[in-house]
């Protein structure tokens, strides 16, 4: 049957609707087509579009992680160069001070009147502080370049203390100040010489801001750790200068007068923090103005002290009464021309019998015959012809008929060094060489150490 058969216009009307709305459903079904069409046009150029932005990204990020690693070199190579510079600074700007100062303490016993040796001490003084402060800028400068690493072991506390109320109760007495210890007899882990000087810069500066009254150097068991805190009755210091006191050049106001007036750069609290820092130490204060201060390191407790070396506690202790020389043979080994000359002269006032060698070469011809046996050796690190003072040492003992006792007397600190000593068995110091610790240990180590 064709349309033209119907003659029922309902009919029709339901057959015309159903015909429209499958046009429509064909229209929509083209619509939805050509939207999907458009649509993966779209994304097609979407996606072209973030890849270029990502390939970009990509090559940015190359470009950058190139400058990275260029950049990284170069700080590399500025950290190698500012080592090497450290270890040419420390011996190079120390070897003159060393010269200096055993040049003056030759100077000081060739005095006859009060007023020349005053004159002489006050050079001294102006020397032992010009050494102080470039040993803490080096120090400084050693553990911002990661130079100087900690060697933890376990390190009794009463020892360290004993050797520096030694060394400063002098001057706080000179003060009218009181200083006193209260400490328990514990262990903590750390690297001995770090701490103790971290531990001097603490009670030195509670000496130089106290007025009157004293300071306390006491021990707090806290746990596992032990707080080692230097109480003074000082001045104090303002809530907001608290944390600016551990910055570079940061210093107090001193009264007028005062013993060391115009003296010091403000480092000593800067190298407390970084030699903190480096120990895995914490150090805090507590101060209100007038009321005094009380500056703490906290630090892990250990167990077992280590057996101390004679040397470490003998170059800071005065020079015994019987400290006589005179006739002991001894050879130096040293290239620096200013500090050969110091040293002659010294050792003449001393009046010791010495011999003087610049090289390994000139050590061995010293010794070529059996007829001058050293009684002691004392050495620098660093001599001519790139020679070391430990291989030379090595040598020296080597041909020697009997073991002789030796300083290996450096402005080289490094841990190498030290360990280097330790394994020869001679004793290491650093210069600048005090003439009398010098002295010291040297009449120790020909007596046998008795």
């Amino acid at each position: 049957m064709s349309l033209y058969d119907i003659d029922d216009p309902a009919r029709l009307k339901k057959i015309n609707a159903a015909l429209v709305n499958r046009v429509e459903q064909a229209i929509d079904q083209q619509r939805n087509a050509f939207s999907l069409f458009q649509t993966a046009i779209s994304l097609e150029g979407q996606i072209r579009r973030r890849t270029d932005e990502l390939t970009s990204a990509l090559h940015r990020v190359e470009e950058i992680n190139v400058e990275l690693a260029r950049q990284k070199d170069i700080s590399e190579k500025a950290n190698r160069s500012k080592t090497q510079f450290l270890a040419a600074a420390s011996h190079d700007i120390l070897q003159p001070l060393n010269a200096a100062q055993l040049t003056i303490s030759s100077l000081y016993d060739l005095q006859e009147s009060d007023k020349a040796r005053a004159m002489v001490g006050q050079v001294e003084r102006s020397l032992d502080t010009m050494n102080e402060l470039l040993r803490t800028l080096l120090d400084i400068s050693r553990l911002d370049a990661g130079v100087t690493t900690p060697r933890f072991t376990s390190v009794p506390i009463p020892p360290i203390l004993d050797s520096l109320l030694s060394d400063l109760r002098p001057i706080a007495e000179k003060k009218g100040l009181r200083l006193r210890v209260a400490v328990t007899n514990d262990c903590v882990y750390t690297d001995r010489l770090m701490l103790r000087r971290a531990l001097q810069n603490l009670i030195s500066n509670a000496i130089r801001y106290t007025d009157q009254g004293g300071v306390l150097i006491g021990t707090r068991r806290q746990g596992d750790r032990i707080s080692i805190e230097v109480i003074d009755t000082g001045r104090g210091i303002p809530e907001d200068q608290q944390e600016k006191i551990f910055e570079e050049f940061h210093r107090g106001p001193l009264a007028e007068g005062d013993f060391d007036q115009g003296t010091g750069l403000g480092l000593g609290l800067a190298i407390v923090s970084r030699l903190v820092t480096a120990l895995n130490h914490e150090v805090s204060v507590n101060s209100a103005p007038g009321k005094g201060s009380i500056f703490r390191i906290s630090a892990l407790r250990a167990s077992e002290p280590p057996a101390v070396r004679i040397g470490e506690s003998i170059q800071s202790a005065p020079a015994p009464a019987n400290a006589n020389l005179a006739g002991k043979k001894i050879l130096v080994l040293e290239n620096d021309p200013a500090v050969l000359e110091a040293m002659k002269g010294l050792l003449a006032t001393w009046g010791c019998d010495f011999k003087m060698a610049r090289s390994t070469h000139q050590a061995l011809t010293a010794l070529d015959s059996n007829s001058w046996i050293p009684d002691l050796i004392i050495a620098d690190h660093h001599l001519d012809f790139g020679n070391l003072g430990t291989d030379t040492l090595v040598h020296l003992f080597g041909i020697l008929p009997v073991r002789v006792p030796a300083i290996l007397a450096t402005a080289d600190a490094s841990e190498a060094v030290v360990e280097q000593a330790a394994s020869l068995g001679v004793e290491h110091m650093r210069k600048p060489v005090k003439p009398a610790q010098l002295r010291a240990l040297a009449t120790h180590l020909i007596n046998g150490g008795e």
